[in-house]
């Protein structure tokens, strides 16, 4: 998708705070942080929201959730917890119409969240 920002992370016209990386997919940072780390998981293929995941994606969306395990670990918050938050649509809050798994951690997150 060429008018996608997140495309253009993938494809490097754009040069993220890249965390973690394997083929399918690319984890970087926020660059509006809700928390002392926040990290954005997306997979490189263009799926708008959640709601486009198919059932031939089924591998993909478990790279995903392997990859926020990941970032996690890296980032030290695997022991004292972190939040992980999936926006479907915009009466979720979802700005970039790119699947993306946020990452959030590194203080006390309260609940309920908004």
């Amino acid at each position: 998708m060429t008018d996608c920002l997140f495309c253009k992370m993938v494809a490097r016209q754009i040069q993220p705070a890249v965390v973690y990386e394997t083929e399918q997919v690319l984890a970087f940072r926020d660059i509006h942080p809700k928390a002392p780390t926040h990290v954005l998981v997306i997979p490189k293929k263009h799926l708008p929201t959640l709601n486009d995941l198919a059932a031939e994606d089924t591998a993909l969306a478990g790279e995903l959730l392997q990859a926020v395990k990941i970032v996690a670990e890296q980032e030290g918050l695997a022991q004292s917890g972190y939040r992980t938050v999936i926006n479907c649509n915009g009466h979720a809050g979802q700005e970039v119409f790119h699947l993306h798994l946020h990452v959030l951690g590194g203080r006390t997150l309260k609940w309920p969240p908004g």
